[in-house]
C-alpha cells in the first residue's frame, strides 16, 4: 500500500481530520513534518491540510510555504506527485507558487463557519464530479482573487476547479478551487474531509478524496 504524506506545521489543526479520512479509504498516512524534506517518490499522494499555520502571522501560509518541507512537495509535485491542499493548504499553495492567484480576507471582514455547495468546473477527471456537493467551509481569508490576464489563462487551460453556487465570501467569479497547469496540484477552501459520513452532515466529501487518490 502507498503512503499518502500529510504536511504538518505548528499551527495546524485539520491534520488529523485527513488523517482519518485518508486511513478511511484504505490508504497509509504519514506526517511530513514541516521542518523537514523528504523523497517522496514511494508517496502515493500529498495533503496539505487546513489549520493556521505559523499562527497566520505576516500572511495567510506565507511562513509554511517558506519552510523546509514545502521544498520537498515542491520539488515532487514537479515530477508529477499528486499534491490536494484544503483551506490553509490553499493559501500555502498559492503563497508558494504552485499554484495561480491569492486568498483574501472574506468580503464581509468576519469568520464564516457554515456549509457551501460546490459545482464542478474541470473536465480532468481526478478532480471532477457529477453533482453538486455539500462541503462545510470555516476561514476568515478565503476570497479568491486573480488578475484579470491571469484570470483568463485559467479558464483557457481548464483550471478552475470547483465554484461556489452561493458565494460566501466574495471570491472572484465564485472560484473556491483551482488547480495547477499539469492538474497534478489542487486546492479548494471547502473542508471534504468534513463532509465524509452522513452523520457529519454530509458525505459528499468522501467521493472527492477517492477521485484524487483513486480509491
Amino acid at each position: 500500500m502507498k503512503k499518502v504524506g500529510i504536511a504538518r506545521f505548528l499551527g495546524t489543526n485539520c491534520d488529523r481530520d485527513i488523517w482519518n479520512a485518508v486511513e478511511d479509504l484504505g490508504f497509509n498516512p504519514e506526517w511530513l513534518w514541516y521542518e523537514n524534506q523528504y523523497d517522496l517518490k514511494d508517496y502515493q499522494a500529498v495533503f496539505i491540510p487546513g489549520g493556521f499555520s505559523y499562527g497566520d502571522y505576516l500572511r495567510c501560509g506565507a511562513l509554511a510555504a517558506r519552510s523546509p518541507v514545502m521544498k520537498s512537495i515542491k520539488s515532487a509535485s514537479e515530477k508529477g506527485l499528486p499534491v490536494f491542499g484544503i483551506c490553509n493548504g490553499f493559501q500555502i499553495l498559492c503563497e508558494a507558487g504552485m499554484l495561480p492567484g491569492a486568498l483574501l480576507r472574506n468580503e464581509s471582514v468576519k469568520f464564516i463557519d457554515t456549509w457551501v455547495e460546490l459545482e464542478s468546473m474541470t473536465s480532468e477527471k481526478k478532480w471532477s464530479f457529477q453533482d453538486n456537493k455539500k462541503i462545510p467551509i470555516a476561514h476568515g481569508e478565503g476570497r479568491y482573487f486573480i488578475f484579470e490576464d491571469q484570470k483568463k489563462k485559467l479558464y483557457e487551460n481548464d483550471q478552475v476547479w470547483v465554484k461556489y453556487v452561493n458565494n460566501p465570501n466574495g471570491s472572484l467569479d465564485d472560484i473556491a478551487g483551482v488547480l495547477n497547469e499539469k492538474k497534478n496540484v489542487g486546492a479548494l477552501m471547502p473542508h471534504p474531509e468534513r463532509a465524509m459520513q452522513s452523520w457529519m452532515g454530509s458525505s459528499d466529501g468522501r467521493l472527492m478524496l477517492q477521485n484524487f487518490l483513486g480509491a
